[in-house]
């Protein structure tokens, strides 16, 4: 509370993002982690933010299904496994991303520079490649404010790019007839890359009315046309064309049986099918005083979803969703260098367009047409960055981005009762930060960090209203103004330890309002605050032990009206991760992991809490090699206790059916061979 009083008589002036500082000044440490989510390569050390970088190696063996997986050790990032192929990963960073019925909201997700996140907000993780990641970064905090409109945090995906001539072959496979098969082929020259990826996915699932399938395919072209200019070219296609939806449960259900599927999800066959495709060209210019970007991407998607009710009535909108969607969208910088400065220029812009068909669920069948309509969304954005070196200690960093988005709604539904509920919206904001560094000692450094962000709703949940159809106009952005104040030591043997305290003072923060049966509508909440307090360390405990420790705490509540002083549903108070990473020798790894969590409040009222729980995994990994092939075998088991836990909620979910529950206790094992040419 002291930081937060302090903190509350800055003036918010201000200009966001880009890291700080520009070198680390000399000391002895083992390892330099440059950081790239704040669009600049940037020194882990002098980085005025909350970032972590995590190598995908270090983590333990998966099946490569959730993309949560190697998000689990990171403070301040909740991610939640649904064990629920229909309604993806739940990810909630510092309160942002709470409210997400399904998928991911307010925050931004990029796949090597590429937009994940569409331009009104939501994203889904699913249609990522798992297989082709080499690194991700999440950066949290005022500096995030760079990213727009769904700025709460940015989750970065790194790919990994072929080094070499090889063809690799995998297998994973799990309880539940649960397996999965992969292939990578790659061929590499000094100015050209190729891979081919291509993997097939199938489950029962752990409950009742859980299948899932999904086929993906990638394809990644890497060319380096001379010293200055370089390419890449990438095309993904997801096709999930089964995933079973077995629906949440009640808390008393849960408690009864967790394994157990809600009978309207049998009656009304829910589920889902899902085709996404998405092709991107980016193009990287460098030269000695400045370096520019220019990237464009293009991509479809396709989505039926079968809801548990039958969505009948004259003024509904069905209860078969039915989404054909396009967007495109177009990114271009240049930041020019000098002796002790830099400066960015950049602007984007992003489009979507959805032709929205709703139909009467007919126990499984699709029945009578209940919803047509065009809906349009397009996003501007245009940005200016500044790193200023402003003495050997000292650098700072700021900027300011102005957005403007613009929804539209074309109703061509008006039969029987339906009003016609066209209509259009329009949100503009200009977001900003600012920063400062002071590396104090040639190891450690500390900086403050504010600014001011917005959020807007996505289509999604502008798209129901509590009573009657049409869109929401109620539904308006939110706004906030966040503080962060972080401490940072590099040591020998690559140590890092970082501890930040942070504040979020938001204004008509979007929350659910009711969720009823995979059918969500939203409100605007008067004020809400966030404090908290994040710690991690990482580093080598022997030659053969490895070690890395996460601790987060958020205070987030409504600051006034009826509901003052309640914790926003969907965020746990208190997370802790522990992993420990074993070498007893060169081809033998040895991983443990243990998570705890809190108690998670499951509606405004707070009335009703998802328990706290620790689960611990353990992996067991091999590796053989010989000539030009290699052979790696894992086994892992998950949840050794078995403990029944709460995987994720639904937020405000009307039923009561608020419990997404995790699985026992489970193993799963994976193969891979690879031969090099």
């Amino acid at each position: 509370m002291l930081y937060s009083a302090v903190l509350r008589k800055l003036t918010y002036t201000g200009l966001p993002l880009l890291a700080a500082s520009f070198v680390v000044h000399s000391a002895d440490v083992d390892e330099t982690v440059v950081v790239t989510a704040t669009q600049s390569e940037t020194p882990w050390l002098t980085t005025a933010a909350s970032i972590d970088r995590v190598s995908v190696e270090n983590t333990l063996p998966s099946m490569k299904i959730d993309a949560g997986d190697a998000l689990a050790g990171v403070a301040g990032i909740q991610a939640d496994n649904r064990y629920n192929y229909a309604q993806d990963t739940r990810l909630v960073v510092r309160g942002f991303g709470s409210r997400a019925a399904f998928g991911v909201r307010g925050l931004q997700l990029n796949v090597d520079g590429i937009p994940l996140s569409m331009p009104d907000g939501q994203a889904q993780t699913s249609s990522i490649f798992l297989d082709s990641i080499d690194s991700l970064e999440v950066l949290r905090g005022p500096l995030a404010t760079l990213y727009g409109n769904s700025g709460g945090g940015v989750v970065e995906w790194f790919s990994r790019k072929p080094t070499e001539t090889a063809l690799e072959w995998g297998g994973q496979f799990s309880e539940n007839d649960t397996q999965r098969y992969n292939v990578n082929a790659q061929w590499a020259t000094n100015t050209n890359q190729l891979q081919i990826l291509a993997s097939d996915f199938q489950t029962d699932g752990p409950r009742r009315h859980n299948s899932a399938e999904r086929q993906q395919q990638a394809i990644r072209w890497y060319h380096q046309w001379d010293e200055q200019n370089r390419f890449v070219i990438r095309y993904d296609n997801n096709d999930a064309p089964l995933l079973q939806d077995p629906s949440a449960l009640t808390p008393e259900d849960w408690r009864e049986d967790p394994t157990q599927t809600v009978q309207r999800a049998i009656d009304f066959n829910t589920r889902k099918d899902i085709h996404h495709r998405q092709g991107s060209f980016s193009w990287f210019h460098e030269r000695d005083n400045g370096e520019g970007l220019l990237s464009l991407w293009q991509g479809d998607r396709d989505i039926e979803q079968f809801l548990p009710f039958a969505g009948d009535d004259t003024t509904s909108s069905g209860a078969v969703i039915d989404v054909s969607r396009q967007f495109e969208g177009a990114h271009a910088r240049w930041r020019q260098r000098g002796v002790n400065w830099s400066a960015t220029l950049g602007a984007q812009l992003e489009r979507q367009q959805d032709h929205r068909f709703g139909y009467v669920n007919d126990s499984g069948e699709k029945g009578d047409l209940r919803r047509n309509e065009f809906n349009w969304i397009e996003n501007a954005s245009a940005y200016l960055r500044f790193q200023w070196q402003l003495s050997e200690e000292l650098s700072a960093t700021g900027g300011v981005r102005y957005s403007d988005i613009n929804y539209e709604v074309e109703d061509y539904f008006t039969d029987l009762d339906n009003s016609d509920d066209s209509g259009s919206s329009d949100f503009s904001e200009t977001t900003a930060a600012v920063s400062v560094t002071w590396q104090f000692l040639p190891t450690s450094a500390t900086y403050l960090s504010i600014g001011q962000g917005f959020e807007t709703p996505t289509l999604t949940e502008l798209a129901y209203r509590n009573q009657g159809s049409g869109l929401n106009r109620e539904l308006g952005p939110s706004t906030n103004d966040q503080w962060e104040w972080g401490i940072k030591h590099q040591l020998p043997q690559d140590w890092r330890l970082h501890f930040a305290f942070f504040g979020i003072k938001s204004e008509d923060e979007i929350l659910v309002d009711q969720s009823n049966d995979g059918r969500t509508t939203y409100r605007n909440a008067s004020e809400t605050s966030r404090e908290g307090a994040e710690l991690s360390i990482n580093g080598a405990l022997t030659q053969q032990l490895d070690l890395l420790l996460s601790y987060s705490y958020i205070d987030a509540t409504f600051d006034n009206g009826p509901l003052q002083g309640n914790q926003l549903p969907g965020v746990a108070k208190s997370q802790g991760y522990l992993r420990l990473n074993w070498q007893p020798t060169e081809q033998w790894l040895v991983q443990l992991a243990g998570q705890y969590r809190n108690e998670t409040p499951v509606n405004d009222a707070n009335d009703t809490f998802a328990p706290s729980y620790t689960t611990w995994d353990i992996a067991v990994s091999r590796d053989w090699q010989w000539a030009k092939s290699e052979l790696d075998v894992w086994v892992r088991v998950d949840n050794i206790t078995d403990k029944d836990y709460v995987g994720a909620v639904v937020v405000n979910q009307g039923s009561g059916r608020s419990f997404e529950p995790a699985v026992g206790r489970q193993a799963s094992v994976g193969i891979s061979w690879r031969r090099r040419f």
